[in-house]
């Protein structure tokens, strides 16, 4: 038939590899669902262009969710802050706690919707604070920032958008107050916030149907577990790292 039997072992030996890394493939995304082939290539300390070629051949795809905006009417016709986006010309956030970014997000639990706040650290893409409430206002997002600041420093910039949460005399004042200089997207630009968007994409595939929890200890417990999973645990793609072992690496490399 002109196909040699060398050729026909090479196929058959190679198919049998690739159903083995399709297996680990698997394993990675049963818990953690959203993990591209660049994650699972890190996860497994695999080729990134043989985990790609292995999930297009047995088309695996990660879940992918996309956020709907929390962005208001009263924030979209209102003029722009006086506050401006002053991470934009930074080219490199080099330590902990230099830029912070704030934003939030909402879920929909039993019927109705639950507002959650995070702040995020640019350096080590770790979450340094979170609060959740049943209303998206000052004190949700106020909330938030204490949360951080009970168990880190104050930043040098905290980053948010043009939301009303954020631009209340109480949250702007306490800021101000302990010496936290104030930066914000422009308006309506969601995208000027992306390291809030990117984790929030990928933390509402981590937790699912809320419906299952009953209980809004249930539920806050379950987010809690959730972001110590991102800080400690979830590699990070630019990182190439879960973020607890970059800000360990930073520590470390400076003597501390």
């Amino acid at each position: 038939l002109g196909v040699s039997v060398s050729s026909l072992y090479y196929k058959a030996k190679r198919e049998s590899i690739d159903l083995e890394v399709k297996g680990l493939i698997e394993t990675i995304m049963d818990s953690n669902p959203d993990y591209g082939h660049k994650r699972i290539a890190l996860a497994l300390k695999m080729n990134k262009k043989r985990i790609l070629r292995v999930m297009k051949k047995y088309n695996l795809k990660p879940y992918r969710r996309r956020r709907k905006g929390l962005i208001k009417k009263k924030d979209i016709n209102k003029p722009n802050s006086k506050y401006q986006n002053l991470i934009k010309d930074i080219a490199v956030v080099d330590k902990p706690n230099l830029v912070w970014a704030s934003d939030f997000t909402y879920l929909k639990w039993q019927g109705r919707f639950l507002y959650l706040s995070t702040i995020i650290d640019i350096y080590g893409r770790n979450i340094v604070g979170f609060n959740l409430s049943n209303r998206h206002n000052k004190e949700l997002v106020l909330g938030a920032l204490e949360n951080a600041l009970t168990s880190n420093p104050k930043p040098s910039i905290l980053h948010s958008d043009q939301g009303s949460e954020y631009d209340s005399q109480v949250y702007l004042g306490f800021c101000q107050t302990i010496g936290i200089n104030i930066s914000m997207s422009n308006k309506s630009s969601p995208w000027e916030n992306s390291y809030q968007e990117s984790f929030y994409s990928h933390f509402k595939v981590q937790l699912a149907d809320i419906n299952r929890f009953y209980d809004i200890a249930e539920l806050i417990e379950e987010i809690s577990k959730l972001i110590w999973y991102h800080n400690n645990e979830r590699i990070h793609s630019v990182l190439k790292c879960p973020p607890k072992m970059y800000l360990e690496s930073y520590y470390k490399k400076m003597g501390t």
